[in-house]
Parts: structure tokens; C-alpha cells; sequence
């Protein structure tokens, strides 16, 4: 090499700024897959705020006579050299930006490349995470200027400093190895040091990050319980409530700490809700109930059918016809505009609003009843109308039928002149009058031989005795304390809310209550009228009712107390004989099902009723994720629980089978 090139070419070792555009990246750096955009983010947001810390390394290029160009390759620095190329597209440096470097030529370029990212041990995560507490700390750097510094996202910083915030005794432990960073993360949902080594010394051998993180906030209500959608969290944090997020998981909203003051706003909200009821519709009480009170042990009444206005019912055909011509005019069309969908709304609105007229409570009865109002389990309100408490019954006076005997007082005795001896004999009392009354013995004799003949006759008629088993089953479960039955049957109802949270919400449960309601609704108001409106029903309806009763007295619930295996087995061949098939009063979804059961079950729910494959896609998923997942892959196929599938009857010829299970979450109640 001449004299010329020794004294142009920098020494080894040299200290010098070369301009940017004098740098290029070199060939022989070991790295060969690219700098990602995010690392050169945050290179270029690091370098903007505190400059270049350290040295570019570089080597000179020479041409092929081995004579230097002026350019220089980047051996150690190409992340930073890109970073600075980013701010010259930004216009933030001009590309001449001088930038400070140190001339090696002793050393293989490509190994000290190398060197420079194996050679290397990167901060421990605690370290960053107190590090970044300290910049907020100390120098009072918001979440968005640390995250501008520094390159990454605000939402990445506040994280940090959460996890930073941990107590100090938890973040040595993760120092050791005693715990993963998505149990810390857990630990980071609270703030408070005392509650989070509590829950520390609690845990078993079970440290799921879901576990730590349920057991956190055991005594706060979620953001997407129905309290919480009732009030909503803006009231409720205006109220001076206080919301607890998570910041690395999916938390639905946060979590609501202060859960007497969310109770406190959710019966102040409820008991408004029903002042307005009893204002708007003139029951004589209402009541607010954050759940149905099933043991109200009053009478209920429906309303009954009544005859709308002229201009009403003007006003419905119109809002009908309206309704029809738009659907006639778009039926074709893909999608609607928005003005024709809101006019859909409209006239839909108008026709309930008109409907609903048809149907009107006795004033009698609005004047001696009242409502409850209850919280849905989505959050809605729910009012339940028509109830008589007993103190408002109207007193009633009952006689026999067709006789002048007196009536029976309380103690089922008669007031007549029949008495008894000093030696227990019956004695008939001396007056031969001809209206004077049987004695008790007589009555009971007679009415023993009539029993008996009833039950021949009966026994020979089966379509009376249909009515008769319907009239009794009736007056039951629609009258409250009517004893007119004469077959002793008694219906025992079971009440499933207590058994199953929220099945009164779903689209089976309310369309049991349509059905129930539209019965009642056609109840006679006078029970002694029942025999007579069961007689005079056509044979469909007849049998409509009946079926509706025997239903109503239905209960296949496993408690874990009873021991009912022939009961159960029974069930399982009534399903076979109604033909019952779940799949349309139930879905599994997370609340339902999915959320509810083990890993190991939702992937088995999963291989059932989709693929192997499918199931194996999802095993590292975590249980929330994985359950969410779930219910979006078997929401097509009909996939059941065991306990809730019909075996296929073995022979359907004698007709049982043929009444098919409607679904109730796309049609109503008939």
C-alpha cells in the first residue's frame, strides 16, 4: 500500500463523525434478518431524546485497488443507522447528520458483529419495569413522554409501571424464578402491596395467572354484571365509585371495587323504576326486587281481552298496511338504507304499542294489585304485573249449590240440631221436621256410595276423565287456595330460577312464561265457572291445556342430595317420547357452559362437535380465550352436554314421538 493511502485512511481505533450518507450497512455483519419496524421505532424515538449513546463501530470501504471511497461500512450499529435514516424521512436530521464512530480495521468485522449480540446479557425484566416507576417517579414523566422516549406504545409504558408497582416482596420472588411474568402480571391487576402478598401466601399449588387474578378481585362485581350494565360505570364512578382494569388481559370493563355503593345506586335506580310504574299504570303498590321473590304466596291475575277504540284499531291497520307495503317494496334488497330501516322500527313500535291495547288488567283488580319490578340478568328491567296479596283479597262467601243446608263453618262442622249422647250415639233431635239436617255419619255413608260410583262411571268414560284430571290440575296451578277440585291430585311445581341463574332471561324461559300467561289469560275470573269452561273447550284445546298442566308439574333436576335413578330413567324415555331435542332451548356458550367447566372439558366439548384438530389448535390457549373460542366454533353444530341429549327412541310406531320440540331462540311460544 503507498505512503498516500496510509496517511488518507484513518488508524484502527480512531474516534471521528462521518456524515449519514457517508455509512453504509456492511455485508459482513452477522445479522441477516432485518431490523424490525418497531425496534427501529424505538431506536429513532431513544436517539431523538437523548441522542446517540453509543458508538457506531465502522470499517473504511476500498475500492478494488484497494484505495478508500469516502463511504464507510457499519459493523456494529446497523439498528441505529436505520434509526437515523427514519428521522431524515421524517425531516427531523438532514441526511448529512454527523454521526460519531470508531474506525476497526484489527478486528473481523464479522466477528465482532457477532460478538455484539451474543456477548450480551439484557436487563432482567424487573429491572425495566422499577426503571420505568423511577422515570414517572422521580422525574415526573407522563405515560406518553416516556412511551415518545423510548419508542414504544403508551399502553406498553402504562403496563410497565404497573408491573413496576408490584409489591417489592412479589417482584424479588419473580427475581429468583419463583414466578412467571404472567403470574405477575395477575398480581398487577390491584395496587395494594398487603392484598397482593395475602393472596401470595394463599395459593395452593394451583398458581394460574386466572386463579391469582380471580381471587384478586373475589370481592369486587365485574364490569358486565347486570348490576353493573343497570346503573353503568359512568354513574357509578360519578357516584365516587372506583373501577379496578387490568391492563393485560381482556378484563370486559374492569372491575367495580366499591360494591355497597353499586348496590346502594342499583335499589336507589330499581325503586324509581318503580314509582314510575305505579304512577304511569295505577297499581296500588309496586314493588323493586333485585331478584323474582317466587315465595310472594299471592294470587296473580292477567289481563283478559278487551276490545280497542275505533281510532285505535284504525291507527293498527294503518301501521299493518304501512308495514306490509314496505316489505312488499325491499324484499328483494340485500341490505336497507338506513331511513327505511328506522321506518321499520317505527312501524313495528306503533303495532306493539296498538297490540298491546288488546289486553287490559280489570281496574278492580289494578286497584287492589301491584307489580314487581326486577333486574334482568342482562342488565334490563323486568316488570312482573297482577299480583293480589292476600289482605287485599275480596272476602268470599261460599254455599252449596242448589241446597239450604247452612254452610260449614271453619271447623267443617255443621250448625244443625244433630247432637251427641253422653255415650258418643248420634241422637236426632225430637222435632220431625222434614228440612232438618243429616247427621255427619249419613252425610259420610252417602257420600262414600256416591264416591264409589263416581269412580265406576269415571273409570269407564276416559274423555271425562281428561276433564276431570285437566279441571283439577287447573284450578291448582291458576287459583290461588280454590279447593273445587275432586280428584285428588295435586300438581307440585319446582321453581327452576332457584336451580338454574338467569333460565327465566332466556328465549325457552320467556316463552314458557307467554305460554303460561296466555293460558291464565283465559282462566274464568269466577273458578266455580272452570268445570264448565274445560267441558265446553273443543278436544285440541282440551287436551292443550292438559298437557300444559302436566307440564307445569315436570321436574327432572339432579340435586347432589337425591338419590331418584328410576325417576332419572324415566326421564330419559318422556324426552324419547316428546322427541326433545335441546339444541333449540339451549346453546353452549361461556356463561352457560363453557365458562363454567374445566380446560379439559371445553377441548373435549370442542373435538366433539368440530374436529381433533381443532381442539389441538386451542391447547395453549388460556381458559377465557379458549372458552370465548369455543362458543364461536360450536355455535353451528348443535353440540350438547350428555346430560342434555335424547337417546333415539327404539320404536316410535305408536305415535309418541311425533310431537317435535320447537326452537325457542328463533320462534315464539305458540
Amino acid at each position: 500500500m503507498s505512503a498516500k493511502h496510509v496517511e488518507t485512511m484513518p488508524q484502527s481505533g480512531t474516534e471521528m463523525f462521518i456524515p449519514l450518507n457517508k455509512l453504509k450497512k456492511s455485508p459482513k455483519n452477522a445479522r441477516k434478518t432485518p431490523h424490525s419496524e418497531t425496534a427501529i421505532e424505538a431506536y429513532a424515538a431513544s436517539i431523538a431524546a437523548k441522542g446517540i449513546l453509543q458508538n457506531l463501530v465502522v470499517e473504511p470501504e476500498l475500492d478494488g485497488e484497494g484505495a478508500a471511497t469516502g463511504f464507510y461500512f457499519v459493523t456494529i450499529g446497523e439498528g441505529r443507522r436505520l434509526a437515523q435514516l427514519l428521522r431524515v424521512k421524517r425531516k427531523e436530521i438532514k441526511k448529512t447528520e454527523p454521526i460519531r464512530c470508531i474506525v476497526d480495521t484489527a478486528n473481523d468485522p464479522h466477528e465482532i458483529s457477532l460478538d455484539e449480540n451474543v456477548t450480551r446479557e439484557n436487563m432482567h425484566p424487573a429491572d425495566q419495569f422499577e426503571a420505568f416507576k423511577k422515570l414517572a417517579e422521580e422525574r415526573g414523566f407522563g405515560a406518553e413522554e416516556i412511551a415518545a422516549r423510548f419508542g414504544v406504545t403508551p399502553q406498553v409504558v402504562r403496563q410497565r409501571l404497573r408491573l413496576g408497582a408490584v409489591s417489592p416482596k412479589l417482584m424479588q420472588v419473580y427475581r429468583d424464578g419463583d414466578l412467571t411474568l404472567e403470574q405477575l402480571m395477575a398480581f398487577a391487576i390491584t395496587g395494594d402491596h398487603l392484598r397482593q402478598e395475602g393472596v401470595y401466601e394463599r395459593l395452593s399449588y394451583n398458581r394460574d395467572a386466572s386463579t391469582i387474578r380471580r381471587m384478586l378481585t373475589e370481592t369486587h362485581v365485574v364490569a358486565t354484571d347486570r348490576r353493573a350494565r343497570f346503573v353503568g360505570i359512568e354513574a357509578y364512578t360519578e357516584a365516587g365509585g372506583t373501577v379496578l382494569r387490568d391492563l393485560f388481559a381482556e378484563d370486559r370493563g374492569g372491575y367495580l371495587e366499591d360494591v355497597a355503593l353499586l348496590d346502594l345506586l342499583v335499589t336507589a335506580k330499581l325503586g324509581r323504576e318503580a314509582d314510575a310504574v305505579r304512577a304511569a299504570e295505577g297499581w296500588k303498590w309496586t314493588e323493586a326486587h333485585l331478584d323474582f321473590p317466587h315465595a310472594h304466596g299471592m294470587r296473580r291475575t292477567y289481563p283478559h281481552p278487551v276490545e280497542i277504540s275505533a281510532e285505535d284499531q284504525a291507527a293498527l291497520t294503518a301501521a299493518q298496511t304501512g308495514f306490509d307495503r314496505l316489505t312488499e317494496q325491499h324484499q328483494a334488497a340485500e341490505e336497507l338504507a338506513d331511513e327505511v330501516d328506522a321506518r321499520f322500527g317505527e312501524l313495528e313500535a306503533e303495532i306493539e304499542r296498538l297490540e298491546a291495547k288488546r289486553q287490559a288488567y280489570d281496574p278492580d283488580d289494578i286497584a287492589r294489585g301491584g307489580a314487581f319490578v326486577i333486574l334482568n340478568h342482562d342488565g334490563t328491567i323486568r316488570i312482573e304485573r297482577g299480583f293480589i296479596r292476600p289482605a287485599d283479597e275480596k272476602p268470599q262467601v261460599e254455599t252449596e249449590e242448589g241446597s239450604d243446608a247452612q254452610a260449614p263453618n271453619e271447623g267443617g262442622e255443621t250448625d244443625g240440631l244433630a247432637a251427641q249422647g253422653d255415650d258418643g250415639e248420634e241422637v236426632v233431635a225430637e222435632e220431625e221436621d222434614d228440612d232438618r239436617p243429616l247427621s255427619d255419619v249419613l252425610v259420610r255413608d252417602l257420600t262414600a256410595h256416591r264416591t264409589l260410583g263416581l269412580r265406576l262411571n269415571l273409570s269407564e268414560q276416559p274423555e271425562t276423565a281428561i276433564v276431570a284430571v285437566t279441571h283439577a290440575l287447573a284450578a291448582q296451578i291458576f287459583y290461588l287456595g280454590a279447593d273445587v277440585h275432586i280428584v285428588g291430585i295435586q300438581p307440585v311445581k319446582t321453581d327452576l330460577a332457584g336451580h338454574a341463574d338467569g333460565i327465566e332471561d332466556t328465549p325457552a324461559g320467556k316463552a314458557w312464561a307467554d305460554r303460561h300467561a296466555n293460558w291464565a289469560r283465559q282462566m274464568p275470573r269466577d273458578v266455580t265457572c272452570l268445570w264448565t269452561f274445560v267441558t265446553e273447550l273443543d278436544h285440541d284445546s282440551r287436551m292443550a291445556l292438559f298437557a300444559h298442566c302436566t307440564a307445569f308439574t315436570v321436574n327432572v333436576v339432579r340435586l347432589p342430595w337425591e338419590r331418584r335413578p328410576r325417576a332419572l330413567a324415566t326421564a330419559d324415555r318422556l324426552a324419547e317420547a316428546v322427541s326433545l331435542d335441546m339444541t333449540g332451548y339451549w346453546r353452549p356458550a361461556v356463561r352457560s357452559y363453557l365458562g363454567r367447566v374445566t380446560k379439559a372439558r371445553i377441548l373435549e366439548a370442542v373435538c366433539e362437535g368440530v374436529s381433533g384438530e381443532a381442539a389441538e389448535r386451542m391447547v395453549d390457549m388460556k381458559k377465557v380465550d379458549m372458552a370465548e373460542a369455543a362458543e364461536q366454533l360450536l355455535a353451528a353444530t348443535g353440540w350438547l352436554p350428555s346430560l342434555l341429549r335424547t337417546a333415539k327412541p327404539k320404536d316410535q310406531s305408536d305415535g309418541l314421538g311425533e310431537a317435535q320440540s320447537g326452537d325457542a331462540y328463533s320462534q315464539a311460544a305458540e
